[in-house]
């Protein structure tokens, strides 16, 4: 499963990528995606946002977790099993067909962001965290 993670925000976006995070319902700054088994133009969606969002892998405690604490009901008369619902999309099932909404909406981090880029250092939070993403995802919770 990965994980992704809007970290920049809407001024001086080009078009082509404002359409791709949009595509990708990543609208807003600090707004989280979850998908369970990525496409090949999912990741070549990802690929092109790379240096706008931070994205990784992500465990199923964690998704335990982000989905307790920001996953809302799309029908708020329906109820929602979130133990079930976190074995359902890491089997492959889409937030929707479990009445969640495919979004999360995140706090900015505590702590704060070190970085956002070091070009050639490789210190900033943009593009692939790989298992960090897990505890980036923590911080914002």
């Amino acid at each position: 499963m990965i994980a992704i993670v809007r970290i920049r925000g809407e001024i001086n976006l080009e078009r082509d990528v404002k359409e791709t995070l949009s595509r990708l319902r990543l609208r807003k700054k600090y707004s989280c995606v979850v998908i369970a088994k990525p496409k090949n133009e999912q990741l070549g969606m990802i690929r092109k946002v790379k240096n706008f969002v931070a994205y990784g892998e992500i465990n199923e405690e964690m998704l335990g977790k982000l989905l307790e604490a920001r996953g809302k009901a799309a029908d708020k008369k329906k109820k929602v099993d979130l133990k079930i619902a976190v074995k359902e999309i890491a089997s492959g099932k889409k937030p929707e067909e479990l009445n969640l909404k495919p979004f999360f909406r995140l706090h900015p981090p505590r702590g704060g962001i070190e970085s956002k880029k070091h070009f050639g250092v490789g210190k900033g939070v943009l593009g692939d965290n790989k298992e960090k993403i897990n505890s980036l995802i923590e911080r914002m919770l």
